[in-house]
């Protein structure tokens, strides 16, 4: 946003706000009342309440339903037949459905290479069918999102719903301030009732999704439980079987894992690094206390990782085992396909990746069985440790903009997602041919569900997308709606759950936000600090600077200004404990 343009967004962010505060003044008629009930806590004013028929008995642990039970499934907000299958309630705000009129929003989402029109999208038509709500999508070209982005931002022509607002200069703070999006403080109550009663139902979700000063920017993705670690360690059964070796816990043990398995035939038994930046994953780095980035230390203050007093016995480690060939030698530049044809190769053993995702690649496309191996540690008996933890944040963030037509109709499509109904659509598709519910009213996908068993041919790591929403602002079920997860004969979900329930994970960051003067500071050290650690760090691994060089890197990063970086984290964190 450049600065001729905030004068614009805050008269049009003003005005809006009046107009759709004097709207919602002005008539909350919706469906007729049957009753007046609801005394939520956080939602404590009066509703109409939409009343259905208990079809459970039809509907639960039916493995085949008829296609008018189906049609009542699918074409209607009756929700009696799913369970609460959670410690809080999912709640079942319907009262704003249908929108009367014709209110057609437009949503500007980044693309997904998986789904060509998302106009088109099978789940998003049920939705529009439920809420009366129409959508216009605006994609940009795979790989044009940035770009996109920053142009519409800087035309001025906003839609009405932006996915992903972070991407705004200084994040999605900084967006609201400069006027580009509305702050929905007022508004959130009255118009989005359930991601109100969701959000407020735990307090880690409260508290994750609110800022500093109590303001609420838009819809999170928050989910039901904290989900489990995705990334990981991972090693083919057949090396393990070659090296006779047992699952490796130390470095030196991982050491001798690594050249066993090199001289069983495997080339390069570790991929170990990538663009997309797995050189830092916390996983090898991490047993020296090298984290990725910040941390908490003992004491609960703001850490840098790179920065830590073991750094050179890290990067030592690492140079000799690419000295030794253990490494893949494309580790600095290899992308995702790369690294994958290199994972399904005689020459790989251990990948550092998600077990999902080698669920997929390895086990169902080429019958290659892995383990899970908790992060290393240096000594025989420690805790194994790792800084990836799930606050219960996740998927897709949303923002409305200060330029939407109707801010009312757009909550009403966003606060669908946070409905009973809306968890069942968006996280298992269509009842009938993508899922079922079982008897205790939770949806399941049967074996000849379309996410397995797709009529185009396409694989699962596709169809998750095709036929459910998979990253989303909305109640995002991980855990049982994830195909990869859920699929029978599966155990990437015991991998992730053995690495959740036995790794230390004191050290994690929460989701902490910075104020606007922050902001810009926190991003121009932070890009410099990132740039300067990755060179580094890449080119003494690979041999090119001795590990000594690793002093002058840290004279470096203090110079530049590392101190202030650690400062304003740490005046963030403060900020979030207090919230």
């Amino acid at each position: 946003m450049n600065r001729t343009m905030k004068p614009l967004f805050t008269l049009l962010f003003i005005s809006i706000l009046i107009i759709s505060m004097v709207t919602a003044c002005s008539g909350k008629a919706k469906n007729e009342p049957d009753n007046t009930v609801t005394q939520e806590e956080g939602v404590s004013k009066e509703k109409n309440e939409v009343t259905f028929e208990n079809i459970s008995g039809d509907i639960r642990g039916n493995k085949a339903p008829t296609q008018e039970q189906i049609d009542e499934v699918n074409s209607t907000l009756n929700d009696t037949y799913l369970g609460d299958v959670f410690e809080e309630v999912i709640p079942s705000d319907y009262s704003a459905y249908p929108v009367k009129g014709d209110v057609v929003l437009d949503v500007w989402m980044p693309a997904n290479s998986n789904i060509p029109d998302m106009n088109n999208h099978l789940v998003q038509k049920q939705v529009e069918k439920l809420t009366g709500i129409k959508v216009n999508f605006i994609t940009p070209p795979v790989g044009q999102e940035a770009d996109a982005f920053t142009l519409m931002i800087s035309s001025g022509e906003l839609p009405d719903i932006i996915i992903d607002p972070g991407r705004y200069p200084g994040g999605f703070e900084a967006g609201v301030n400069d006027g580009a999006y509305l702050d929905l403080t007022d508004l959130m109550e009255e118009h989005a009732p359930n991601y109100t009663a969701w959000r407020n139902s735990d307090e880690t979700r409260r508290k994750t999704t609110v800022t500093d000063d109590g303001r609420l920017l838009g819809f999170y993705g928050i989910a039901p439980y904290s989900e489990w670690i995705w990334f990981g360690t991972l090693i083919k059964q057949e090396a393990l079987d070659k090296t006779g070796l047992p699952i490796p816990t130390t470095i030196d043990e991982w050491y001798e894992f690594l050249k066993k398995s090199k001289e069983v035939g495997y080339k390069a038994p570790l991929n170990y690094g990538s663009t997309y930046g797995q050189i830092f994953t916390g996983i090898i780095n991490g047993a020296y206390g090298v984290w990725d980035w910040t941390f908490l230390d003992e004491n609960g203050k703001v850490a840098w990782g790179p920065a830590q007093p073991k750094a050179k016995e890290y990067l030592a480690t690492m140079q000799q085992w690419n000295k030794e060939g253990l490494l893949n030698r494309d580790w600095a530049t290899a992308d995702f396909n790369q690294r994958m044809a290199s994972a399904i190769s005689d020459d790989t053993a251990v990948m550092m990746d998600s077990p999902d995702t080698m669920w997929s690649y390895w086990k169902v496309q080429n019958d290659i069985d892995f383990v899970g191996a908790l992060n290393p540690v240096l000594n025989k008996g420690d805790k194994s440790s790792t800084t990836y933890k799930n606050f219960k944040r996740t998927g897709t963030s949303a923002a409305i903009t200060t330029q939407s037509k109707n801010v009312e109709a757009a909550m009403a499509w966003l606060d669908f997602n946070f409905s009973k109904k809306g968890w069942e659509l968006i996280n298992f598709g269509e009842y009938g041919t993508v899922h079922l519910v079982d008897e205790q009213g939770m949806p399941y996908y049967p074996e000849n569900s379309y996410i397995y068993n797709d009529p185009d041919g396409q694989p699962v790591d596709v169809t998750l997308w095709k036929y459910r929403w998979h990253s989303w602002p909305n109640i995002r079920d991980e855990h049982h709606a994830n195909p990869l997860i859920s699929a029978k004969g599966s155990y990437s979900g015991d991998i992730r759950k053995n690495w959740t329930e036995n790794m230390d994970t004191s050290m994690a960051m929460p989701p902490i936000t910075f104020t606007k003067d922050e902001a810009s500071r926190e991003a121009e050290l932070g890009n410099q600090l990132s740039t300067l650690r990755g060179e580094y760090f890449a080119k003494i691994i690979m041999g090119e600077l001795p590990v000594d060089a690793y002093d002058k890197f840290l004279k470096e990063a203090q110079s530049m200004g590392l101190d202030e970086f650690i400062s304003l984290h740490q005046a963030a964190l403060d900020r979030y404990n207090q919230r």
